[in-house]
């Protein structure tokens, strides 16, 4: 559940109208709900406040410090996947102590910044990284906890772009490698503790039963590693739920926390560790944009605005459905056109096809579901500046990123 929406005519984001912040601050602007923040960290704090966990907050899905912050006071962890993001979540006041590293690529840098530290633990995607972090830990004389990130090799069912527990992607280490790994680490890796097991399978998947068979297997491999008399104490599930951008009807966090303590019944002295992003933040913000023009062609209409692939990347990435709306709610005449940017390219669009009202330059657009990998995939291509954020409480709001200026694209540069 979100706080968008109408009042009466005008469109609201909690108690403020957008035309508000849209006349104030301008436009693009990514606005996000503080009370949603709250609530979607509370719904997946309480689905399992039966048993030890850690709910990390996936520090990609969005990293404005304001966001890590709002989490921060709920008493949130974070998943990380770069040194960038360990500095703002510190920044923010995060406890190092719930902080979890993730990532195929760390770099020798970043691993001993998050050594230094004193992170929760590094999710180890490699035999060579393995080995990398042993060798800092001990040039650093200290020893670092890690889990290594298990590929189950189960289909999450969403865009192949975003899946990362197969076979055949990227991330992690066939399970029967990794137990290898794990007994080589306790024998001759002084350096380093094996405490936990992570498995992550993919992003926007809208269905249990591909996380209760990742569950399953990495169930298993806990039980066969603590048999070893490897002490694993933390299963990281990763994250992964989805959200509704249309019809889509992911499962509520408190069903998905149901089933994992079910499957996880009988581990004892187990903590829980979730790396929840999209499902966080992603309703919990709207990109709102205005209309520059309006034109008809033969064979599509097209409504032009002053928000581009630059700023929402996903609709031109993954083909990926946002809905819109209109800052004012009228009757009358609809239209099918494309919603464009100003970006020069074909693939610049936020939505195609779209039934929308009869539109002039200036109205306002809300582009929904976009608190998630909108403003953190932007970029200033076309030497656009990126857009401001917002964030709204109750009948207040704040601005936490001011507009980037001409002088802020070519900061760093020399001729």
């Amino acid at each position: 559940m979100h706080f968008f929406r109408y009042r009466g005519k005008d469109f609201y984001a909690e108690g403020v109208p957008v035309s508000r912040i849209a006349k104030q601050v301008g436009t693009p602007v990514f606005i996000y709900s503080h009370k949603t923040l709250n609530r979607h960290y509370e719904a997946f704090h309480k689905a399992f406040s039966g048993v030890p966990h850690i709910i990390c907050y996936s520090v990609k899905a969005n990293s404005n410090l304001a966001v890590i912050k709002t989490f921060v006071d709920e008493g949130s962890g974070f998943d990380i996947v770069s040194g960038g993001e360990l500095f703002r979540a510190l920044k923010a006041g995060a406890d190092p102590k719930k902080i979890v590293f993730s990532g195929v690529g760390k770099t020798r840098d970043e691993i001993e910044y998050a050594i230094k530290k004193g992170i929760l633990m590094f999710n180890v995607e490699s035999p060579q990284e393995l080995r990398e972090i042993n060798k800092i830990a001990g040039r650093l004389k200290k020893k670092t906890r890690i889990a290594i990130r298990v590929n189950p090799d189960v289909d999450p069912r969403t865009h192949p772009y975003i899946s990362t527990g197969l076979k055949k992607n990227k991330f992690g280490i066939e399970t029967e490698e990794a137990v290898k790994e794990y007994i080589y680490a306790r024998r001759y890796l002084k350096n380093l503790e094996p405490v936990g097991v992570d498995c992550h399978i993919g992003s926007q998947i809208t269905q249990l039963s591909p996380f209760i068979d990742a569950l399953r297997k990495t169930r298993e491999l806990v039980r066969l590693l603590r048999d070893q008399g490897i002490a694993i104490s933390h299963l990281n599930l990763g994250g992964g739920l989805g959200i509704t951008y249309e019809e889509e009807r992911p499962p509520h966090p408190s069903r998905y926390g149901q089933a994992v303590i079910r499957e996880t019944k009988g581990l004892d002295n187990l903590t829980l560790i979730f790396e929840p992003g999209r499902a966080m933040v992603g309703n919990a913000g709207i990109l709102l944009t205005r209309v520059l023009y309006t034109k008809k062609g033969t064979m599509k209409n097209f409504i032009i605005t002053d928000a581009a692939m630059n700023d929402l990347a996903r609709p031109s990435l993954y083909g990926s459905y946002h809905a819109i709306k209109a800052s004012k709610r009228r009757a009358g005449e609809e239209l099918t056109a494309d919603v464009v940017g100003p970006i020069c390219e074909s693939g610049d669009f936020l939505a195609r096809g779209r039934e929308l009202p009869a539109l002039a330059p200036g109205d306002l657009l809300c582009v929904m579901s976009a608190g998630a990998y909108g403003f953190s995939m932007s970029s200033n291509y076309n030497s656009r500046t990126r857009a401001a954020e917002v964030m709204v409480k109750g009948r207040t709001y704040s601005v936490i990123r001011k507009r980037e200026t001409f002088r802020d694209l070519i900061r760093g540069e020399v001729y």
